[in-house]
């Protein structure tokens, strides 16, 4: 079965287009006009094992909130198209990330049921150009459209970049385990569905 996607966005603040492929080799391309976030979005992909493809035009004139923002819910919502109905997925993912000197920690579940659990520091406004502010949102967006629970935690850490950074690498291990096979088959849960 094929677990690709391709997505987009028109709203009168952002024009975003995404093409994902979670059995991909984890390569990254396109651009945001968000340096940083570009970054991230590789490191999601390439510790994701999947294949990304993010292109936006938004409107940076006014704020970075827009595209981060639309960004995450295309990316998510491709998220929860490219899984279907969950059958046969593992269900839950985690992972445990160092950088240097920062430690996260991301766990995540394909639950249909939308929640994030933040707990990362604000260390300074900005790195590059994204105000750490929206990094919470970004999750928070991905959650809402990706129907999945995201629980990510810096343990420590002092560098802002290193603990952002370390964030979506968790997030990417956690997703990639999550989208594998199970063991038993069929939907893990004993509900029967994962769709809320």
């Amino acid at each position: 079965m094929s677990r690709r996607v391709a997505l987009e966005r028109k709203t009168k603040e952002t024009h975003v287009e995404v093409a994902l492929d979670l059995d991909g080799q984890g390569a990254f391309e396109g651009g945001t006009g968000l340096g940083f976030l570009d970054h991230m979005l590789s490191a999601f992909a390439r510790h994701g094992h999947l294949d990304l493809t993010v292109r936006c035009q938004g409107d940076l004139h006014v704020d970075e909130h827009h595209s981060v923002e639309d960004v995450a819910l295309t990316l998510g919502q491709a998220v929860a198209q490219a899984t279907g109905d969950r059958a046969g997925l593992a269900r839950f993912g985690h992972s445990y990330v160092p950088m240097d000197e920062a430690l996260v920690r991301a766990v995540l579940d394909l639950s249909g049921r939308p929640w994030l659990v933040w707990k990362v520091p604000r260390l300074r406004e900005r790195v590059g150009d994204l105000p750490v502010e929206l990094a919470e949102h970004f999750w928070h967006s991905f959650a809402q459209t990706g129907q999945l629970t995201l629980h990510v935690e810096c343990l420590y850490g002092t560098n802002q970049h290193h603990v952002l950074e370390a964030c979506w690498k968790a997030a990417g291990r956690a997703l990639a385990e999550a989208v594998g096979p199970s063991r038993s088959g069929g939907v893990m849960s004993t509900k029967g569905s994962l769709r809320g």
